[in-house]
């Protein structure tokens, strides 16, 4: 069964920006897109970071997460991402959604109203019991890391 994801336009908002939507049956992500309250949109300077407004709130139910991530088309083409991908929406926030998106490209880029800036993935969240032990397992790995697999 499917859960639910419950949103709400904000006062500010165009109700003619599309919500959120999968763009293909095979999507993972939901396209989620720029709504700027004068309709006028952003240009990203070089290296610029700026909160771009959907105009949307949600309500995500308890157990989940609303996972933000950059468009890879975006990326690829423009250098656009977000500072803090993957971003999280925990289901206990009711404000208005913004995206973090940042220019690593080599041109300013402009950001236009109703623009797809990025995807969300509606996911299920598993919490864990915290236990402070005196030692941990070990492994073949050990404490390898930051490329230390795979390369002799």
């Amino acid at each position: 069964m499917n859960q639910s994801l419950r949103i709400h336009r904000t006062e500010n908002s165009d109700a003619d920006v599309a919500l959120p939507a999968y763009e293909t049956d095979g999507s993972a992500g939901m396209d989620i897109r720029a709504n700027f309250p004068n309709g006028e949109g952003v240009t990203l300077a070089t290296g610029a970071r700026a909160l771009i407004p959907t105009g949307l709130k949600f309500e995500i139910p308890a157990g989940y997460e609303v996972q933000v991530r950059p468009r890879s088309g975006l990326a690829l083409k423009h250098g656009i991402t977000l500072v803090n991908a993957p971003g999280t929406i925990d289901s206990d926030y009711r404000g208005e959604v913004g995206m973090i998106l940042i220019n690593h490209g080599s041109e300013p880029f402009h950001i236009t109203h109703g623009e797809r800036v990025a995807q969300i993935v509606f996911a299920q969240v598993t919490r864990c019991e915290i236990v402070e032990v005196a030692s941990l397992s070990t492994t073949e790995r050990s404490a390898g890391g930051f490329g230390s697999t795979g390369k002799t």
